[in-house]
């Protein structure tokens, strides 16, 4: 098992590129599966979490051949095994997102129930119900989710609460289905716009994409598609957090800028001066770090998946601030670990009130997920001295080589093993 040792205290500088998004590129791997013929996927992050799916799609008989750095040419079309094995999904819960297409394209499907980061309990009852509103019979037994159909049929589908991974389900799902599916309450995400357009070239009918009414018309058969997965707004938006942490200035390449509205807005009520080209934006902090309140909430909102890193920010700020959860129970955890390097920070609930300490102490920590071991990164970047992070497997699995980005940008990083 490997670790991360720091040496922080050190103002980040220099320019970075944004790899591919994670969260884009598992569901449109998986909807390979949708295609009669094949589908050609460019900017696929080089990510733990990535090999875990195209492995997934091997063992059910899909090839694949990689067309140069980045770019992956799959090919499920004629896949003879429906079956998604609990010791690859207990490590990736986006192994579900199978169900869905094997469902609509073979019309029989056994995966497990799903595993991952132990940030809250992340139900898919709403997948299985969807699925059975279009008609599939399910059954939970053994630890698995035994579904099947003879051809799944539209329906009205109302999502509550708000589900991406649902989302993505059934809407790929619906690609196939006799007739039409409404999707109410739909997410909204960047991610979810990104594997519409993908289902979209490959021919699916699907109308209302990035609001929450989705309205998708069956077709007979999904053909060859040639697709770009999205920049990763979260690997973004911590690089951003990173500079400010380490009140260091940064150019940050290969963005969406429109995906990263509520991200800026913080920043920049915390201090930051930013400014931004078309695929690019320029950030540093150098004056006191002004603490922000704010509330996790599904797209447009603040995401979830930067809490964390935020927490570490309003942590290093001259004064007070409140955080509120929303979205996963459990995902405070990394709240002990930043205790551990000199955070004062309560807990009430799902909600965490930071009183600003201005700087940290370096100190060994332990990650608990991924977006907690980000905030660890963060607060080791800004810690005097060194910090070591154990369990990094969790940063793996969503961030393509942080270590050598950082060191890219003057950090003190090493991997160590065990």
């Amino acid at each position: 098992m490997q670790k991360l040792k720091i040496n922080g205290g050190i103002s980040l500088s220099g320019e970075i590129d944004i790899s591919g998004s994670k969260n884009a590129a598992l569901p449109i791997i998986a909807s390979s599966i949708l295609s009669s013929s094949c589908l050609k996927i460019s900017n696929i992050p080089k990510l733990h979490d990535v090999s875990t799916m195209i492995e997934l799609l091997k063992t059910m008989g899909a090839s694949y051949t990689n067309q140069g750095d980045y770019c992956l040419k799959i090919e499920a079309n004629n896949l003879n095994n429906h079956i998604a094995p609990y010791h690859l999904v207990k490590t990736m819960r986006a192994s579900i997102l199978v169900l869905g297409p094997l469902l609509a394209r073979y019309g029989k499907a056994r995966v497990s129930l799903p595993g991952g980061c132990a940030i809250g309990a992340r139900p898919v009852n709403l997948h299985i119900d969807g699925l059975r509103k279009m008609g599939a019979d399910i059954q939970i037994k053994e630890g698995y989710i035994d579904a099947k159909v003879n051809r799944l049929k539209g329906a009205k589908i109302f999502l509550d609460p708000i589900t991406v991974t649902g989302t993505a389900n059934l809407m790929m799902a619906a690609t196939l289905a006799e007739g039409k599916t409404i999707i109410e309450n739909a997410a909204i995400e960047p991610e979810i716009v990104n594997l519409g357009e993908c289902l979209q070239s490959m021919g699916a009918k699907i109308g209302g994409l990035g609001t929450r009414v989705m309205s998708i018309e069956g077709v007979d058969y999904l053909g060859e598609a040639d697709h770009e997965v999205i920049p990763d707004r979260i690997e973004a938006a911590t690089f951003l957090i990173a500079a400010c942490v380490t009140k260091g200035s940064l150019r940050v390449n290969r963005v969406r800028i429109d995906h990263l509205d509520s991200v800026i807005d913080l920043l920049k009520r915390a201090g930051a001066t930013i400014s931004f080209d078309e695929n690019h934006i320029d950030i540093s902090l150098k004056g006191a770090i002004k603490p922000i309140d704010f509330t996790t909430n599904p797209y447009p909102g603040v995401p979830t998946d930067v809490q964390a890193q935020f927490m570490v920010l309003n942590v290093l700020a001259e004064g007070d601030s409140k955080i509120i959860e929303t979205i996963f129970e459990n995902r405070l955890m990394h709240v002990l670990e930043l205790q551990r390097m000199g955070a004062s920070i309560n807990l009430d609930k799902n909600t965490a009130y930071v009183k600003g300490v201005r700087k940290l102490s370096a100190a060994p920590v332990m990650a608990t997920d991924l977006r907690a071991s980000a905030a660890l990164v963060l607060a080791g970047l800004a810690a005097k001295g060194e910090t070591i992070i154990d369990r990094i497997y969790h940063i793996d699995r969503g961030y393509e080589e942080i270590d050598q980005k950082l060191f890219q940008l003057g950090a003190k990083v090493l991997r160590l093993d065990s």
